[in-house]
């Protein structure tokens, strides 16, 4: 006899009478747990696995994935991972975690008694483990926040699914609220304009600053996906920040994968056409991406440097991304304390709801 057991089983216990708690969980991409091929592969697997990532008939790209990619791509990864890894793990996770951290000190300032909490939508730190941590210590609302300002399908989204998915197994869902984009937020976009201003006030201008952001498909763009025209309008903020003309910035998309048609220009064949066209600097500033990754640090900072200077090009210069920027953290705290706006955030409001909650349940009889 198959006996049935409740979806809910590994739930974390609920305490009643607990504290009522309010988080913020702040979540990336994710990383592979070393540069290793193994870890590559299984950080791959999961990651091109997502109906979200990757839009084909579902049964063919399984069998190219795992018949063809997983079988040679890990180890030119893995390389890729390790030229820009560190002592202390992936760029990604120390700069998302140093931001969550930093997060939770600002927001602290301001005198908001939250949790602040990162997660990876693929690989270690998942969201689903640090949902469960959360309600182990009686957090009922939680804010999720991206580090995607441009929100896409693939990104966004997929992220979003996690969470649902987490929730579908869960019995007592906390009040969830979720941040679609902040693409064109007027502090974002003055924390992106401050650090290349920092970087020119020491390095000198460029002939063309280049903002590279991530690509999609193109197809996603004609189903409705926004990100083509969010990254445009963070590009033209950010260029109207920066008193640039159009003939003095460039908007490309990098980071193609497979031979279909991504958003254009793409990245490194432009960086090429400006090397032989005889412009002699360029800079690069990737506004996607909220902390240096392997898509900056070796994508832009090696392969298109080398691309640019191959072809004639004199200096390439990589501006990096916003990581622990002052103004980046303080923009972050603004855009999350925005979506924060009507839930109790201070240690007051949950102390008053600590008391509440141990009345109500001493009236009804229950063990507090």
């Amino acid at each position: 006899m198959t006996l049935l057991t409740s979806p809910f089983a590994t739930e974390p216990p609920f305490a009643h009478g607990q504290a009522a708690r309010t988080a913020v969980l702040y979540c990336n991409l994710g990383t592979p747990d070393s540069p290793s091929a193994p870890d590559v592969r299984r950080f791959l697997a999961e990651f091109l696995s997502d109906p979200r990532v990757v839009e084909v008939p579902r049964l063919l790209w399984l069998l190219i994935l795992h018949g063809i990619i997983l079988r040679t791509r890990p180890a030119k990864s893995g390389a890729k991972y390790a030229s820009v890894w560190r002592p202390e793990g992936s760029p990604l996770k120390i700069w998302t975690e140093k931001q969550a951290k930093l997060l939770q000190g600002w927001l602290g300032q301001r005198g908001h008694s939250v949790l602040v909490r990162y997660a990876m939508r693929y690989g270690s730190t998942s969201i689903a483990s640090q949902l469960d941590q959360l309600k182990r210590e009686g957090v009922t609302r939680v804010l999720i926040l991206p580090a995607y300002p441009q929100y896409s399908a693939t990104t966004t989204a997929s992220l979003f699914d996690a969470v649902y998915h987490w929730a579908a197994k869960t019995r007592n869902i906390p009040e969830l609220r979720f941040v679609n984009h902040y693409h064109d937020e007027a502090r974002y976009i003055a924390a992106l304009a401050g650090k290349v201003h920092q970087y020119w006030r020491s390095n000198g201008h460029p002939d063309v600053l280049v903002m590279s952001f991530h690509g999609v498909p193109e197809r996603t763009l004609h189903l409705g996906d926004p990100y083509h025209c969010e990254c445009f309008k963070t590009a033209r903020l950010l260029a109207q920040s920066l008193d640039l003309t159009k003939e003095q910035y460039n908007v490309t998309f990098q980071s193609r994968l497979g031979r279909a048609k991504w958003l254009q220009p793409y990245t490194e064949p432009t960086l090429i056409e400006m090397g032989k066209a005889g412009i002699k600097r360029v800079d690069v500033v990737c506004p996607a991406f909220t902390s240096d990754c392997l898509e900056t640090l070796e994508e832009i900072n090696m392969e298109g440097r080398a691309a640019f200077l191959t072809a004639g090009g004199k200096e390439f210069h990589y501006i990096p991304c916003l990581n622990d920027d002052p103004a980046w953290i303080s923009a972050l705290c603004d855009i999350t304390q925005q979506h924060l706006l009507g839930w109790p955030t201070t240690s007051t409001s949950d102390a008053t709801t600590l008391a509440a909650s141990k009345a109500a349940a001493l009236a009804l009889g229950a063990k507090c």
